[in-house]
């Protein structure tokens, strides 16, 4: 039987069939491949995990903010106040959340730079658990005593304490919290005894403080200012660098003369790991419109709080920085905590 070949338009006609069936192949499978378009970021409220009982400065400088980032980014921000273990039970709850931008983290110097250090055991990796997106706020503190104590300055608390070594107390919020490192940095650079009495949050601290049960405490300008306006406690220094506007009468610890004993907190803005960068960058760049707003910045500083904003990486680098700082005044005084 003879063999039989393709002419030449037949040849042609088995080409273009041939790439035709190739390209139908190759469209067919990005087809499949390829994932829907994500809708426009916010399209529902948003939810704030602040990791403490309402109240507080965290929470009260979160709530300022949280209003006007709201209007620029055209949905409702909700605070949902998830307290316990020194802010870890909120942690928790965020970096178990869907990475989608719709459920983030109220973070400062306790949460993120010192319980890495502080507690043995959390029950997620806080090197990888979150995304800085950026710092809102920063909060001094004042050393602020019991409106019936002797000392009107610092320089006549020291005086008290090193004549007394462990009868003076100060109140915290809490074992390893920021305010109870400020008081032990504090009597480092003064090299004062003064004893710790640890409460179950500041709301309980503060209550026992203006009853006499303690002496003094290290708070947030914004936690204690309408008590020391109302002449129930007394604010002997701030200890920022530099004076606060909502106490200008009151001196920095520097000014006092005590040096090396700055601290205080901050108040920033994470996202669970694996949060979209794009989302991630529209949180930073309406975080940063917010706080750039005048309204906020006079509404934090008449608070006591100092409007602060920055890049993601620069918030990393603030994180990175104090826990470095902490966890040297952590180990020293073996306050690691199970």
């Amino acid at each position: 039987m003879p063999t039989t070949h393709p002419s030449q338009r037949q040849r042609r006609h088995f080409k273009l069939l041939a790439a035709g069936l190739l390209a139908c192949t190759a469209a067919q499978a990005q087809t499949q491949t390829q994932t829907p378009a994500p809708a426009a970021w916010p399209t529902r409220p948003i939810t704030l995990v602040v990791p403490f009982v309402a109240g507080g400065g965290t929470d009260i400088g979160t709530r300022i903010v949280a209003q006007r980032l709201a209007l620029i980014v055209g949905q409702p921000v909700i605070i949902d106040n998830k307290g316990g273990a020194g802010g870890n039970v909120g942690l928790e709850s965020v970096s178990r959340a869907k990475a989608d931008g719709y459920t983030l983290l109220i973070g400062n110097v306790g949460t993120q730079s010192i319980n890495p250090t502080l507690y043995k055991k959390l029950s997620y990796n806080p090197d990888t658990a979150f995304v800085p997106v950026g710092q809102f706020a920063e909060l001094p503190f004042v050393l602020a005593v019991t409106g019936t104590l002797a000392a009107n300055n610092v320089k006549e608390l020291v005086a008290m304490a090193k004549a007394a070594p462990g009868k003076l107390t100060y109140a915290s919020s809490g074992n390893g919290g920021s305010p109870h490192l400020s008081a032990e940095t504090f009597k480092i650079a003064t090299g004062t005894s003064i004893l710790h009495i640890p409460y179950k949050g500041g709301g309980a601290a503060m209550t026992d403080l203006m009853a006499g049960s303690v002496d003094m405490i290290f708070a947030s300008v914004l936690e204690t200012s309408g008590f020391i306006k109302s002449g129930k406690l007394k604010a002997l220094a701030i200890t920022s660098k530099t004076r606060v506007a909502a106490m200008p009468d009151v001196p920095t610890l520097q000014e006092s003369g005590i040096s090396g004993a700055e601290s205080g907190s901050w108040i920033g803005l994470l996202a669970p790991a694996g949060t979209p960068k794009d989302i991630v960058d529209k949180l930073a760049t309406g975080l940063r419109q917010a706080v750039a707003t005048p309204e906020v910045q006079q509404q934090l500083l008449a608070q006591g709080a100092v409007a602060k904003s920055g890049t993601p990486a620069d918030f990393a680098e603030l994180i990175a920085a104090d826990r470095k700082r902490y966890a040297k005044i952590i180990i020293d005084n073996k306050l690691v905590m199970d």
